[in-house]
């Protein structure tokens, strides 16, 4: 359960084996956990189309280019509102 701390609008935590942890972190672990298991438990084989030709590559990989791209963009466009 989440703790009330002395600081005001401080983050929700949670005590994990004597450490207080986020709850975002907690939540971040637990979606990492799931794409984890989701790229893992698509192996077959797809095709794509790259304008012209078409690549045949396993589903996994393609699931974690996606995954990592997404990442890199994220991480991008909140460095850009961190700097304004």
């Amino acid at each position: 359960m989440a703790q009330k701390t002395s600081r005001p609008h401080a983050p929700p935590t949670l005590s994990v084996k004597g450490r207080d942890v986020r709850m975002r972190t907690i939540g971040i672990l637990v979606l990492i956990g799931l794409a984890i298991w989701f790229i893992a438990a698509n192996t077959e084989s797809v095709g794509i189309r790259m304008w012209v030709p078409i690549v045949t590559l396993p589903l996994w990989a393609v699931l974690t280019v996606t995954l990592l791209v997404g990442l890199v963009i994220g991480a991008v466009l909140a460095h850009r509102r961190a700097k304004r």
